[in-house]
């Protein structure tokens, strides 16, 4: 391996911003974005925006809620199998849905035959009863074309799985972990599922299983494009020793770039050098961002200890449920915490915290108008 590149943490960061699409022009378009990150990832929760979308609103101009899920399914009718780009799967050895590009699928094969022989009430093989109900659903998709849970005659409900869930719906999220149905589009969010052949090109899904060895320097490849600067454990190191560039950050571990992003990286310590000025208008990241999605770099490289609060009980909470942090140049200067009032048309703000001198009004009155809400925010309580 090569000797590693020696750059400063302002360096750094303006590499970052760079080269995760985070400056201007950003990405020429949704393919090209979700080609040059790997993937984004995808979440339900819709307080201030869905996470995906407000991953790609500061990537590609002129984006719109929802463009994701246009892109990937179409508008209005679901787009025809030769037609699509990207496809909607889990991240192999997680539950954690993500938008993929085509090139993608036959690294997830492996895993998603996997997950038929292993134990798991949500993902794993199935029952007895999925297993009869998975055949008439497979002959009802083939038969009456894309369907929701909803449309399936079961009244039964699932035993194993948490919450609320019909046999149904649970027999068609192991059959989309297995990869034997695919989504086809989305109503209102709801899945619709159809047969892969129906929804992926034929091209695609004739591409033979890599080795696995191909797949899990693949997974690490996916690792070092979605965050640029990645801590890599030695195992993964392995991998793709041929393919990296050592970076060292003072006060930080060991980060590793490919080594096709070193002359962008030489060009970041260039301009740091040159004391080149970098974009100063606040940007509101997503809460999963990939600038901030490593917390041990976050800290390290940004001095910003973040942690995606959602799921933390509510008197454990630094920042807030659904606290989006704030880069200002090449700086993190605060989270504000805010959420859509869609009946009173309004932007409410929970909670901010903003390092003295900077402001961020007219951000968070784009936001508002990005979301069609009026831009002039709101104070909770008001």
């Amino acid at each position: 391996m090569s000797s590693a590149l020696v750059v400063t943490p302002p360096a750094a960061r303006r590499f970052l911003r760079r080269a995760l699409l985070l400056d201007p022009p950003g990405a020429t378009d949704l393919t090209a974005a979700l080609t040059h990150l790997g993937f984004v990832q995808i979440d339900p929760i819709n307080v201030c925006g869905r996470m995906h979308d407000l991953i790609l609103r500061n990537r590609v101009p002129a984006y719109r809620e929802g463009d994701l899920m246009r892109h990937l399914h179409g508008e209005g009718a679901p787009l025809a199998a030769a037609a699509r780009v990207g496809f909607e799967q889990h991240m192999p050895g997680t539950h954690i849905l993500v938008a993929f590009p085509l090139e993608a699928w036959p690294h997830l094969l492996a895993a998603m035959r996997r997950r038929t022989r292993t134990t798991s009430a949500w993902s794993g093989r199935l029952t007895p009863r999925e297993r009869a109900l998975s055949e008439r659903i497979l002959a009802e998709l083939a038969a009456r074309g894309p369907l929701s849970s909803d449309d399936i005659d079961d009244p039964r409900r699932a035993r194993r799985v948490w919450g609320a869930s019909t046999l149904a719906k649970s027999t068609l999220q192991k059959l989309f972990f297995h990869g034997r149905v695919l989504i086809s589009h989305r109503v209102n969010q709801r899945r619709v599922y159809d047969l892969p052949e129906r929804v992926l090109p034929a091209a695609t899904l004739a591409r033979p299983v890599p080795p696995a060895g191909e797949t899990a320097r693949w997974l690490v490849q996916l690792k070092l494009r979605q965050r640029r600067l990645a801590l890599l454990k030695r195992e993964e190191l392995r991998l793709v020793d041929d393919l990296v560039q050592p970076v060292a950050v003072e006060g930080c571990p060991l980060f590793h770039c490919l080594r096709e992003d070193a002359p962008a990286l030489h060009a970041a310590a260039a301009r740091d050098a040159a004391a080149t000025p970098v974009p100063e208008a606040p940007l509101l990241l997503a809460p999963l961002d990939p600038l901030i999605y490593d917390r041990r770099a976050t800290a390290a490289l940004w001095g910003f200890d973040y942690t995606w609060e959602v799921y933390t009980p509510a008197a454990r909470r630094v920042r807030g449920y659904y606290a989006l942090p704030v880069l200002a140049g090449l700086e993190l200067v605060g989270h504000v915490d805010p959420k859509a009032d869609r009946p009173r048309g309004r932007l409410i703000v929970a909670a901010r915290s903003i390092r003295r001198g900077h402001r961020i009004s007219d951000t968070l009155s784009a936001l508002a108008r990005w979301l069609g809400l009026s831009p002039r925010p709101a104070r909770a309580g008001r």
